[in-house]
């Protein structure tokens, strides 16, 4: 790894990679736009990474396989109200698209808020309850998310020969991009627009929920001091399987808006990349920290769609990771860094 690196910098140094300077200027706003439309999936998906690590202090790598299987819930809800993998768009006018989009919305939320408390009792809690160190925590969620994705890659098809297996499901395509408007430039079409917009709503909901109920108060009680929390009668073991259950519901509107946006993403490896890319989102905003997950993901999406403008697409995921590492070299705890538990209400 480290040889490809220098040799990756040797490269650069010597001039070989063409800098793509006017693409990114003559490019920029709708670069910006298709940034903002990544990153705000990813901010979904940070959210639950950040959402763990505020109360547990654990990094969940499973989560990306939680993510995973939400893209399969929403398509095997699709199929339970008898769509079936077509390349034709379903024309049944937008109230019924629209209907059947929330719906498998839904659905993936659901499946992926019962994969991931599922997750927890069976993965993290008997840990917890042995008093494990946490490096036996960060072991198992590694381990958990090679079992979910080998589950969906080998056991899921003896189950139904439609799932899973090796290669990517053939899409349920419920929405033609359609062209709505210019942003300095920049073609806005439909998916774009509910990607983005589902997006906001679910982060002013879930900044509410933290920020602005009980149940919020106690998520933060929790991440800032567990015992004194337990002794005010909060329940750590409810207040933890709630937070696994956002997460996941989150993880799983994600998977729908992702499966709209690259319908043959939907594969028992598919949330791998995506979720690293969550993950560093997280990181870069701050690990812990609500906000800093959401502002993360949106600078995440943009800056790797400038870098794959300026040094091709095979450099996208390299300068993403090359940024986060930059940022964390100057400031650690990332660009907001404030703990979930010193958020303020």
């Amino acid at each position: 790894m480290k040889s490809t690196a220098l040799a990756g910098a040797v490269q650069l140094a010597s001039g070989s990679i063409d800098f793509n300077y006017h693409g990114v200027i003559d490019n920029f706003w709708r670069l910006t736009v298709d940034g903002v439309t990544y990153g705000s999936i990813y901010a979904l998906v940070a959210v639950g990474y950040t959402l763990v690590y505020g109360v547990l202090r654990l990094i969940n790598f499973a989560h990306s396989e939680i993510f995973m299987l939400g893209m399969f819930g929403q398509l095997i809800g699709l199929m339970v109200f008898g769509f079936v993998a077509n390349p034709d768009v379903y024309t049944q006018g937008i109230v019924l698209t629209v209907i059947y989009l929330a719906l498998a919305m839904i659905i993936g939320m659901l499946v992926s808020g019962g994969a991931a408390v599922g997750l927890e009792r069976v993965a993290y809690r008997p840990l917890r309850k042995r008093g494990a160190r946490p490096l036996s925590f960060l072991i198992t969620a590694i381990g958990m998310s090679f079992v979910i994705q080998e589950f969906v890659h080998f056991i899921l098809p003896k189950i139904n020969p439609k799932l899973g297996g090796t290669n990517a499901q053939q899409p349920v395509k419920l929405v033609e991009p359609s062209v709505q408007f210019s942003f300095f430039g920049a073609d806005v079409d439909n998916i774009k627009l509910l990607i983005v917009l589902a997006a906001i709503a679910l982060a002013i909901v879930t900044e509410v929920l933290i920020n602005r109920t009980k149940f919020g108060r106690g998520i933060r009680a929790v991440a800032q001091d567990p015992d004194t929390a337990t002794l005010m009668g909060v329940s750590r073991e409810r207040v933890i399987m709630l937070t696994f259950f956002i997460g996941g519901v989150l993880a799983g509107a994600a998977a729908l808006l992702y499966a709209i946006k690259i319908p043959q993403g939907i594969i028992y490896s598919g949330g791998f990349i995506l979720g690293i890319k969550a993950f560093s989102a997280a990181v870069l905003g701050g690990i812990g920290n609500l906000r800093g997950a959401l502002l993360g993901g949106i600078l995440l999406g943009v800056v790797e769609q400038y870098g794959q403008s300026l040094l091709g697409s095979e450099w996208r995921d390299v300068v993403a990771f090359v940024v986060l590492v930059l940022v964390l070299m100057i400031r650690p705890t990332g660009i907001l860094g404030e703990s979930l538990g010193r958020a303020r209400a």
